[in-house]
């Protein structure tokens, strides 16, 4: 019997220790995952364990780990081949286009029929379009691939946001909309890029312009968040999801836009650190901006 008892103990002990161990294992083991969670580094998972199943399933990890990496960097590739590829070719369209656009100058100056002229105004209209097009493929092409040269400054989004919607006012007036304007008194002013946060606005006045049925609601707190509202019964909830991806447009706007105007938006606030949504409701498009907080 004590043979027996003291066999068992023994054995507990064993199994205690091995217990012990594993879970030593197994921590070290996840510490590893996470420290190798950054698919930029080719080192893979390693454990000291000589336990045969926690090897088969380091073993499992890293070949999954290799996999994921290979596919993150085949992603990269095609992205930056296709960033570049945007480059160039809206830097081949850019130059004719010019070219056409002063000799369409060149053109109006002379002698012309109603008829032609008619024509030509046409002709000047779809070129206009066409260099919008391409000055906004351009500008997301430089914004995805190259970090800003401008410096973080103080800047008063108050005043920012006042000057787009003056900028915009004869736009929108043009499509019959009268915006109703709530811009909290108390200044607030954050270390922010004023480029960034100019365009911001722009594009999203713009989009309004785009989708809005006849109403525009913006709004800043005193706490930086940004409110853009308008009715807007061509988008649906689904497509309203889509709004931030790049050249995502819905029917009502294809002719008329590369879909990269919200895409800039949103790379710009993140790179300032802000947050931005978007959202569907009562027949309503809600774009908020939050974080436009005071940090100087």
């Amino acid at each position: 019997m004590r043979y027996l008892l003291g066999l068992s103990i023994f054995i507990i002990v064993m199994l205690s220790l091995k217990i012990i161990v594993m879970r030593k294992s197994v921590r070290e083991l996840r510490a590893d995952f996470v420290a190798r969670g950054n698919l930029d580094t080719n080192s893979l998972i390693g454990i000291p364990s000589r336990d045969k199943e926690l090897r088969l399933l380091v073993n499992d990890m890293n070949k999954t780990l290799s996999k994921l990496r290979e596919a993150f960097h085949k992603y990269n590739l095609g992205d930056n081949e296709l960033k570049t590829a945007i480059t160039n070719v809206t830097h081949d369209i850019r130059t004719p286009l010019t070219a056409i656009m002063g000799y369409l100058e060149l053109a109006k100056k002379q002698e012309m029929t109603p008829e032609t002229a008619k024509y030509l105004a046409i002709i000047e209209e779809r070129c206009h379009q066409m260099k919008k097009l391409t000055e906004e493929l351009f500008e997301y092409s430089v914004v995805s691939t190259t970090e800003t040269k401008e410096e973080l400054t103080d800047v008063c989004v108050n005043k920012v946001l006042e000057d787009c919607l003056m900028n915009y006012y004869a736009a929108l007036m043009e499509k019959g909309i009268e915006p109703v304007i709530e811009i909290c008194e108390d200044k607030v002013i954050s270390k922010l890029y004023p480029s960034y946060v100019e365009r911001i606005f722009s594009n999203l006045i713009s989009n309004a312009l785009k989708y809005s049925d006849g109403d525009l609601y913006v709004s800043l707190s005193p706490d930086g968040t940004v409110i853009f509202k308008n009715s807007a019964s061509a988008l649906t909830s689904v497509a309203v999801d889509k709004l931030f991806d790049r050249f995502f447009t819905v029917e009502t706007a294809m002719n008329e836009s590369t879909g990269l105007g919200l895409s800039i938006v949103k790379s710009f606030a993140q790179r300032m650190g802000c947050d931005i949504n978007a959202k569907y409701e009562d027949g309503s498009l809600i774009i908020q901006i939050s974080n436009f907080l005071n940090k100087s």
